[in-house]
Protein backbone atom coordinates (compact mmCIF):
# COMPACT_ATOMS: atom_id res chain seq x y z
CA UNK A 1 0.00 0.00 0.00
CA UNK A 2 2.85 2.68 1.24
CA UNK A 3 4.87 1.37 -2.51
CA UNK A 4 1.27 2.33 -4.06
CA UNK A 5 0.43 5.35 -2.64
CA UNK A 6 4.19 6.87 -4.19
CA UNK A 7 2.50 6.33 -7.50
CA UNK A 8 0.12 9.25 -9.21
CA UNK A 9 -2.40 9.08 -11.93
CA UNK A 10 -3.35 12.14 -13.53
CA UNK A 11 -7.19 12.21 -14.53
CA UNK A 12 -8.79 14.38 -17.13
CA UNK A 13 -12.37 14.18 -17.88
CA UNK A 14 -15.91 15.71 -19.73
CA UNK A 15 -17.06 16.82 -16.73
CA UNK A 16 -20.35 18.21 -18.99
CA UNK A 17 -21.58 14.79 -19.62
CA UNK A 18 -23.64 12.67 -16.28
CA UNK A 19 -21.64 9.43 -17.62
CA UNK A 20 -18.06 11.61 -16.98
CA UNK A 21 -18.92 12.50 -13.40
CA UNK A 22 -20.13 8.73 -13.00
CA UNK A 23 -17.12 6.86 -14.62
CA UNK A 24 -14.46 9.76 -12.62
CA UNK A 25 -16.15 9.05 -9.59
CA UNK A 26 -15.67 5.18 -9.87
CA UNK A 27 -11.70 5.06 -11.13
CA UNK A 28 -11.35 7.98 -8.73
CA UNK A 29 -12.70 5.46 -5.65
CA UNK A 30 -10.96 2.20 -7.25
CA UNK A 31 -7.52 3.39 -7.30
CA UNK A 32 -7.70 5.40 -4.32
CA UNK A 33 -8.95 1.67 -2.58
CA UNK A 34 -5.85 0.34 -4.47
CA UNK A 35 -3.33 2.71 -2.67
CA UNK A 36 -2.66 5.04 -5.49
CA UNK A 37 -2.54 8.99 -5.60
CA UNK A 38 -5.05 10.32 -7.85
CA UNK A 39 -4.17 14.05 -9.22
CA UNK A 40 -7.46 16.76 -11.17
CA UNK A 41 -7.52 19.69 -12.05
CA UNK A 42 -9.36 21.83 -9.39
CA UNK A 43 -11.31 23.22 -12.50
CA UNK A 44 -12.84 20.28 -13.21
CA UNK A 45 -12.68 19.03 -9.58
CA UNK A 46 -15.63 21.64 -9.02
CA UNK A 47 -17.97 19.39 -11.10
CA UNK A 48 -17.37 15.84 -9.91
CA UNK A 49 -17.69 13.92 -6.49
CA UNK A 50 -13.96 13.68 -4.92
CA UNK A 51 -12.82 12.25 -1.85
CA UNK A 52 -10.44 15.02 0.09
CA UNK A 53 -7.24 13.17 -0.70
CA UNK A 54 -7.33 13.58 -4.47
CA UNK A 55 -4.51 16.16 -5.17
CA UNK A 56 -5.78 19.27 -6.51
CA UNK A 57 -3.71 21.90 -9.12
CA UNK A 58 -4.89 25.20 -10.38
CA UNK A 59 -3.24 25.68 -13.55
CA UNK A 60 -3.62 23.41 -16.64
CA UNK A 61 -0.15 23.34 -18.08
CA UNK A 62 2.46 20.25 -19.02
CA UNK A 63 3.92 20.80 -15.29
CA UNK A 64 0.51 19.60 -13.28
CA UNK A 65 1.41 15.80 -14.13
CA UNK A 66 5.45 16.64 -13.01
CA UNK A 67 5.62 13.02 -10.77
CA UNK A 68 2.52 11.05 -12.70
CA UNK A 69 3.53 7.61 -14.08
CA UNK A 70 0.11 7.56 -16.50
CA UNK A 71 -2.94 9.82 -17.79
CA UNK A 72 -6.19 8.81 -17.71
CA UNK A 73 -8.77 10.54 -20.06
CA UNK A 74 -12.55 10.26 -19.93
CA UNK A 75 -14.67 11.27 -22.61
CA UNK A 76 -15.43 11.32 -26.35
CA UNK A 77 -12.85 12.53 -29.46
CA UNK A 78 -12.45 15.88 -28.78
CA UNK A 79 -11.61 15.19 -25.00
CA UNK A 80 -9.07 12.20 -25.80
CA UNK A 81 -7.60 14.94 -28.39
CA UNK A 82 -7.31 17.34 -25.36
CA UNK A 83 -5.52 14.79 -23.16
CA UNK A 84 -2.94 14.12 -26.10
CA UNK A 85 -1.90 18.06 -25.94
CA UNK A 86 -1.11 17.27 -22.00
CA UNK A 87 0.15 13.89 -22.84
CA UNK A 88 2.94 15.40 -25.74
CA UNK A 89 3.85 18.17 -23.89
CA UNK A 90 4.30 15.90 -20.34
CA UNK A 91 5.72 12.69 -22.18
CA UNK A 92 3.34 11.05 -19.70
CA UNK A 93 1.40 8.22 -21.54
CA UNK A 94 -2.19 8.56 -21.75
CA UNK A 95 -4.76 5.92 -21.51
CA UNK A 96 -8.13 7.19 -23.33
CA UNK A 97 -12.09 5.56 -22.00
CA UNK A 98 -14.41 6.51 -24.79
CA UNK A 99 -17.60 7.85 -23.66
CA UNK A 100 -18.01 9.00 -27.17
CA UNK A 101 -19.03 7.15 -30.03
CA UNK A 102 -16.11 6.15 -32.26
CA UNK A 103 -13.05 7.30 -29.84
CA UNK A 104 -10.47 5.26 -32.29
CA UNK A 105 -7.51 7.11 -29.78
CA UNK A 106 -9.29 5.34 -27.01
CA UNK A 107 -8.15 1.72 -25.12
CA UNK A 108 -11.45 0.86 -23.26
CA UNK A 109 -14.77 1.66 -23.16
CA UNK A 110 -16.86 3.18 -20.28
CA UNK A 111 -18.34 -0.79 -19.52
CA UNK A 112 -14.28 -1.86 -19.03
CA UNK A 113 -14.00 0.59 -15.91
CA UNK A 114 -13.08 -2.19 -13.49
CA UNK A 115 -10.34 -3.87 -15.92
CA UNK A 116 -8.67 -0.29 -16.51
CA UNK A 117 -8.43 0.15 -12.52
CA UNK A 118 -7.08 -2.86 -11.94
CA UNK A 119 -4.62 -2.90 -14.86
CA UNK A 120 -3.47 0.05 -14.03
CA UNK A 121 -2.89 -0.77 -10.36
CA UNK A 122 -0.94 -3.79 -11.42
CA UNK A 123 0.54 -2.29 -14.37
CA UNK A 124 -0.70 -4.29 -16.54
CA UNK A 125 -0.40 -2.23 -19.56
CA UNK A 126 1.94 -1.53 -22.90
CA UNK A 127 3.09 2.12 -24.36
CA UNK A 128 3.41 2.46 -27.91
CA UNK A 129 4.18 6.03 -29.54
CA UNK A 130 2.51 7.61 -31.84
CA UNK A 131 3.36 10.02 -35.18
CA UNK A 132 2.86 13.26 -34.62
CA UNK A 133 3.29 16.52 -37.52
CA UNK A 134 4.61 19.92 -37.08
CA UNK A 135 3.37 22.80 -38.74
CA UNK A 136 4.68 26.11 -40.09
CA UNK A 137 3.02 28.72 -41.33
CA UNK A 138 4.65 30.88 -44.27
CA UNK A 139 3.39 34.20 -44.82
CA UNK A 140 5.95 36.06 -47.21
CA UNK A 141 9.08 34.29 -46.47
CA UNK A 142 8.24 35.14 -42.67
CA UNK A 143 7.15 31.79 -40.23
CA UNK A 144 3.88 33.45 -38.78
CA UNK A 145 2.44 30.49 -36.57
CA UNK A 146 3.73 27.22 -35.58
CA UNK A 147 1.46 24.09 -34.10
CA UNK A 148 1.27 20.64 -34.22
CA UNK A 149 -0.97 17.77 -34.59
CA UNK A 150 -1.54 14.06 -33.91
CA UNK A 151 -4.22 13.15 -36.12
CA UNK A 152 -4.28 16.20 -38.72
CA UNK A 153 -3.81 19.64 -40.05
CA UNK A 154 -6.16 20.56 -42.24
CA UNK A 155 -6.34 23.54 -44.36
CA UNK A 156 -9.92 24.83 -45.52
CA UNK A 157 -11.69 27.62 -47.21
CA UNK A 158 -13.77 30.04 -44.98
CA UNK A 159 -16.26 31.18 -47.30
CA UNK A 160 -18.89 29.08 -48.14
CA UNK A 161 -19.63 29.94 -51.61
CA UNK A 162 -15.88 30.37 -52.64
CA UNK A 163 -13.29 28.11 -53.12
CA UNK A 164 -10.06 27.43 -51.24
CA UNK A 165 -7.54 27.93 -54.10
CA UNK A 166 -4.44 25.84 -53.54
CA UNK A 167 -1.20 24.53 -54.87
CA UNK A 168 0.13 21.02 -53.42
CA UNK A 169 3.80 20.38 -53.57
CA UNK A 170 5.52 17.55 -52.01
CA UNK A 171 9.21 17.59 -51.16
CA UNK A 172 10.06 20.95 -52.50
CA UNK A 173 8.43 19.64 -56.24
CA UNK A 174 4.70 20.76 -57.24
CA UNK A 175 2.15 17.93 -57.64
CA UNK A 176 -1.34 19.74 -58.77
CA UNK A 177 -3.28 22.67 -58.03
CA UNK A 178 -7.33 23.01 -57.86
CA UNK A 179 -9.85 24.69 -56.43
CA UNK A 180 -11.56 23.13 -53.45
CA UNK A 181 -12.87 22.97 -49.56
CA UNK A 182 -10.22 22.10 -48.15
CA UNK A 183 -6.65 19.97 -47.68
CA UNK A 184 -6.39 17.02 -44.56
CA UNK A 185 -2.73 16.40 -44.16
CA UNK A 186 -3.05 13.84 -41.74
CA UNK A 187 -0.74 10.71 -39.87
CA UNK A 188 -1.85 6.97 -39.69
CA UNK A 189 -3.79 7.84 -36.16
CA UNK A 190 -5.57 10.49 -37.99
CA UNK A 191 -6.81 8.14 -40.98
CA UNK A 192 -9.71 7.22 -39.22
CA UNK A 193 -10.51 10.67 -38.24
CA UNK A 194 -10.83 14.08 -40.56
CA UNK A 195 -8.94 12.06 -43.72
CA UNK A 196 -11.26 9.10 -43.44
CA UNK A 197 -14.55 11.77 -43.71
CA UNK A 198 -12.75 12.91 -46.59
CA UNK A 199 -12.17 9.57 -48.66
CA UNK A 200 -8.57 8.97 -47.54
CA UNK A 201 -7.12 5.94 -47.03
CA UNK A 202 -7.40 4.24 -43.48
CA UNK A 203 -3.67 3.11 -42.40
CA UNK A 204 -2.20 0.83 -39.95
CA UNK A 205 -0.56 3.00 -36.96
CA UNK A 206 2.65 1.12 -37.53
CA UNK A 207 2.61 2.42 -40.77
CA UNK A 208 5.34 5.61 -41.30
CA UNK A 209 3.48 7.60 -43.73
CA UNK A 210 1.82 11.20 -43.79
CA UNK A 211 -1.35 11.60 -45.71
CA UNK A 212 -2.60 14.51 -47.59
CA UNK A 213 -6.51 14.20 -48.54
CA UNK A 214 -8.39 16.72 -51.22
CA UNK A 215 -11.80 17.82 -49.61
CA UNK A 216 -14.28 18.25 -52.22
CA UNK A 217 -11.32 19.32 -55.36
CA UNK A 218 -12.90 20.53 -58.08
CA UNK A 219 -10.22 19.09 -60.35
CA UNK A 220 -9.54 15.54 -62.61
CA UNK A 221 -6.64 14.66 -60.36
CA UNK A 222 -7.65 14.90 -56.55
CA UNK A 223 -6.90 11.62 -55.32
CA UNK A 224 -5.39 10.86 -51.55
CA UNK A 225 -1.82 10.79 -51.22
CA UNK A 226 0.48 8.83 -49.08
CA UNK A 227 4.20 9.71 -48.62
CA UNK A 228 7.18 9.15 -46.83
CA UNK A 229 7.33 9.65 -42.86
CA UNK A 230 10.27 12.13 -44.09
CA UNK A 231 8.17 14.23 -46.71
CA UNK A 232 7.61 17.40 -46.23
CA UNK A 233 4.15 18.40 -47.34
CA UNK A 234 3.02 22.08 -48.25
CA UNK A 235 0.11 23.82 -49.33
CA UNK A 236 -0.30 27.35 -50.68
CA UNK A 237 -2.77 29.44 -50.49
CA UNK A 238 -2.93 31.08 -54.37
CA UNK A 239 -2.84 35.05 -54.10
CA UNK A 240 -5.88 37.71 -54.96
CA UNK A 241 -8.27 34.65 -53.15
CA UNK A 242 -10.50 34.33 -49.81
CA UNK A 243 -8.63 33.62 -47.12
CA UNK A 244 -8.31 29.94 -45.55
CA UNK A 245 -7.95 28.87 -41.91
CA UNK A 246 -5.43 25.86 -40.74
CA UNK A 247 -7.64 23.28 -38.16
CA UNK A 248 -5.08 21.34 -36.36
CA UNK A 249 -6.84 18.28 -34.64
CA UNK A 250 -10.23 20.43 -34.71
CA UNK A 251 -8.86 22.18 -31.58
CA UNK A 252 -7.04 24.83 -32.18
CA UNK A 253 -6.98 27.30 -35.33
CA UNK A 254 -5.35 30.42 -37.24
CA UNK A 255 -6.51 32.23 -40.24
CA UNK A 256 -4.40 31.29 -43.46
CA UNK A 257 -4.21 35.17 -45.45
CA UNK A 258 -3.98 34.84 -49.07
CA UNK A 259 -0.64 33.97 -49.84
CA UNK A 260 -0.13 31.59 -46.88
CA UNK A 261 1.72 28.51 -47.10
CA UNK A 262 1.34 25.51 -44.69
CA UNK A 263 4.61 22.87 -44.13
CA UNK A 264 3.60 19.43 -42.48
CA UNK A 265 6.22 17.17 -41.91
CA UNK A 266 6.70 14.66 -38.87
CA UNK A 267 6.73 15.79 -35.92
CA UNK A 268 9.31 15.74 -33.47
CA UNK A 269 7.38 14.94 -30.09
CA UNK A 270 5.70 12.06 -30.64
CA UNK A 271 2.18 10.94 -28.00
CA UNK A 272 2.66 8.25 -25.76
CA UNK A 273 -0.64 5.74 -25.78
CA UNK A 274 -1.11 3.36 -23.17
CA UNK A 275 -2.42 0.11 -24.42
CA UNK A 276 -4.26 -2.66 -22.04
CA UNK A 277 -4.27 -5.55 -24.70
CA UNK A 278 -2.79 -6.94 -27.95
CA UNK A 279 -5.87 -6.78 -30.10
CA UNK A 280 -5.50 -6.35 -33.36
CA UNK A 281 -6.23 -2.98 -35.45
CA UNK A 282 -8.21 -5.29 -37.83
CA UNK A 283 -10.74 -6.28 -34.99
CA UNK A 284 -10.80 -2.50 -33.46
CA UNK A 285 -11.69 -1.28 -37.05
CA UNK A 286 -14.18 -3.92 -37.43
CA UNK A 287 -15.60 -3.08 -34.12
CA UNK A 288 -15.72 0.24 -34.18
CA UNK A 289 -17.17 0.92 -37.74
CA UNK A 290 -19.34 -2.61 -37.20
CA UNK A 291 -18.30 -3.77 -40.27
CA UNK A 292 -20.08 -6.59 -41.48
CA UNK A 293 -18.14 -9.84 -41.45
CA UNK A 294 -20.46 -12.63 -41.23
CA UNK A 295 -19.85 -15.16 -43.38
CA UNK A 296 -15.77 -15.08 -42.98
CA UNK A 297 -14.19 -18.31 -42.91
CA UNK A 298 -10.47 -17.61 -42.29
CA UNK A 299 -7.32 -19.04 -43.40
CA UNK A 300 -7.65 -23.09 -44.07
CA UNK A 301 -5.49 -25.20 -41.50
Amino acid sequence: MTENRARTVFLLAHTGRAAAVRSAELVVKGLLRSGLGVRVLRAEARDLPLPQEVQLVEEATPQCLDGCELLIVLGGDGTLLRGAEFARASGVPMLGVNLGRVGFLAEAERDDLEKVVDRVVSKAYEVEERMTVDVVVHRNGDVVHTDWALNEAAVQKVSAERMLEVVLEIDGRPVTGFGCDGIVCATPTGSTAYAFSAGGPVVWPEVEALLMVPISAHALFAKPLVTSPDSVLAVEVLPHVPPGVLWCDGRRTVELPAGARVEVRRGAVPVRLARLHHASFTDRLVAKFALPVSGWRGAPH
